[in-house]
């Protein structure tokens, strides 16, 4: 249960990024509105998260696993192509993230 209010709350976030990228600085109404849901909505299923996972452990998947998705979604949609040394980084987070996960006792396996 703990991964599908994790992925609940990435889903959430990753969806709030993208439509804040949209709002153009919060002056068109509609993405500003799903900004504002997808936050909250992140925030609720986080909460939810933490029940089962040690808060530190939860925040570095929300938001490691949120910064590859909103990457992706920026260089397919946006354009936004990153460079060498962010595809590197991404990795890099995406290695913790994993190890994390697959070796750590904090997790609760």
């Amino acid at each position: 249960m703990k991964y599908v209010f994790m992925a609940a709350a990435i889903l959430s976030e990753v969806m709030a990024t993208t439509a804040l990228s949209a709002s153009n600085q919060f002056t068109r109404l509609w993405p500003s509105v799903l900004t504002l849901v997808g936050y909250a909505l992140a925030f609720y299923f986080l909460s939810h998260a933490l029940r089962y996972l040690p808060v530190s452990v939860a925040y570095a998947i929300w938001s490691g696993v949120g910064v590859v998705l909103v990457a992706v979604i920026g260089a397919v949609v946006l354009k936004q192509v990153p460079d060498l040394a962010a595809c590197v980084g991404m990795a890099l987070i995406v290695a913790g993230v994993l190890v994390m996960n697959l070796l750590s006792k904090t997790t609760g396996h």
